[in-house]
């Protein structure tokens, strides 16, 4: 798999997870469930300079639809995400939060840093 497919479909999968969370009852909400907007950024390796996507959390988890997609938002705001053998974390706080991500494709290492804003 290529590294820019692979950062591609994390910010698809995560984007696609926006219509759960929309339906969730609001008594449910963890502090930092809703809509984000997330920019990747490639720092080293071959993947695509810079993608943006809007993604949503929901109860603390981020999933979506068609993906393989795992990861959770912690209640200190601690994110970790798992996509078909990419892998992101970081920190939310506030409105905002950034973090590293790394995956390899052919063998070939492909990494950066990742930045959150609450929609």
């Amino acid at each position: 798999m290529r590294p820019i497919r692979i950062r591609n479909m994390f910010l698809a999968s995560l984007a696609a997870a926006a219509t759960v969370v929309a339906a969730a009852p609001v008594s449910a909400q963890q502090p930092y469930d809703g809509l984000w907007q997330v920019t990747v950024v490639t720092k080293t390796g071959s993947c695509e300079p810079s993608t943006s996507s809007t993604v949503t959390v929901s109860e603390g988890k981020i999933s979506a639809q068609g993906a393989a997609i795992s990861g959770t938002v912690g209640s200190g705001g601690l994110v970790r995400v798992s996509i078909n053998g990419a892998y992101a974390n970081g920190q939310l706080s506030g409105k905002s939060g950034s973090g590293k991500w790394n995956g390899a494709s052919a063998g070939v290492p492909c990494s950066g840093r990742w930045e959150a804003s609450r929609q």
